[in-house]
């Protein structure tokens, strides 16, 4: 590795600069998780890393109308440890709190876990599932994109050059809405998924599902939202048939690979019998009986 430049800039707007200057290998440092231990074990060589700790527009956590913003620069601890956040989207919690172990949750942010290009990354399918728009900033301006379309393969996203992601919007979860993440792991602690999936969905008065958003992780090379999973529950109580066509669909949708963490058909069965599980939990969490 040639002399690794490090630079902690204290606006975004500096940031971007620094970013669009640079004609060598750039990475950027937030919770710094996944980047320092690919620096360390000789995975990635930048020329330069760049800090956005010190930029406090990255930091805020708040309620705007129709949703909530957070900066990218939020750690995972910062937003599981907010109640309101948490009663309207615990299934985004549900993923935060499996990120690592509380002290790399003190440091880990949902920009970081998603812009590693993970198709197994923990935070990404709820995120998905809840609707969830990164805003991005750059040297032309900024754009808001939704979460399923930042990824483009593995350790790959469809920023340009220059761009940052500042912060997402969540919406709010509607009254009688619910949302859960499960996933899969061979050790119940400190792993990575070898087949999640996330769930939001909306219930009317009766107890009907009015509309849902289903999304995989770790069975393709992004993390997928599934159309047709999510119309197998709308319109049902997520009766047993509703749940098994929900699962048919969740398979269906799976483009996994064989690796020594898991088979295709393991992936594949393991996507259908998740989503039912997901689905069930999130019902009862909107109130569904």
């Amino acid at each position: 590795m040639g002399d690794l430049r490090y630079e902690a800039p204290a606006t975004l707007e500096a940031a971007i600069a620094a970013l669009s200057a640079e004609a060598g290998v750039t990475r950027l440092l937030a919770g710094g998780t996944d980047v320092l231990v690919q620096v360390h074990s000789d995975m990635i060589e930048p020329d330069l890393l760049l800090d956005l700790k010190k930029i406090p527009a990255l930091k805020g956590l708040h309620k705007e109308p129709g949703g909530w913003r957070i900066g990218a620069g939020v750690t995972g601890m910062e937003l599981t440890s907010n109640a309101a956040f948490a009663a309207q989207w615990p299934g985004i919690v549900d993923g935060v709190k499996l990120i690592g172990s509380i002290q790399v949750r003190g440091r880990a942010t949902l920009a970081g876990n998603l812009c590693n290009g993970s198709p197994a990354a923990d935070s990404v399918p709820p995120m998905i599932a809840a609707g969830t728009i990164a805003h991005i900033a750059g040297p032309n301006g900024k754009r808001d994109v939704p979460v399923e379309q930042v990824v483009t393969g593995p350790g790959k996203t469809s920023l340009a050059k220059g761009e940052i992601i500042a912060s997402f919007f969540i919406p709010d979860a509607p009254a009688r809405s619910g949302s859960a993440y499960q996933r899969f792991t061979p050790r119940t602690e400190m792993d990575i998924a070898v087949v999640s999936v996330a769930v939001a969905l909306t219930l009317d008065a009766a107890g009907v599902c009015t509309s849902a958003r289903v999304a995989l992780g770790a069975v393709a090379p992004t993390a997928l939202l599934s159309q047709e999973s999510a119309k197998a529950i709308i319109g049902t109580k997520l009766d047993d048939a509703a749940l098994e066509k929900l699962a048919r669909a969740a398979s269906v949708a799976c483009k996994p690979i064989d690796d020594k963490r898991g088979t295709i058909e393991f992936r594949t069965d393991g996507a259908g019998v998740l989503a039912k599980r997901a689905a069930e939990i999130a019902y009862k969490r909107a109130g569904g009986k």
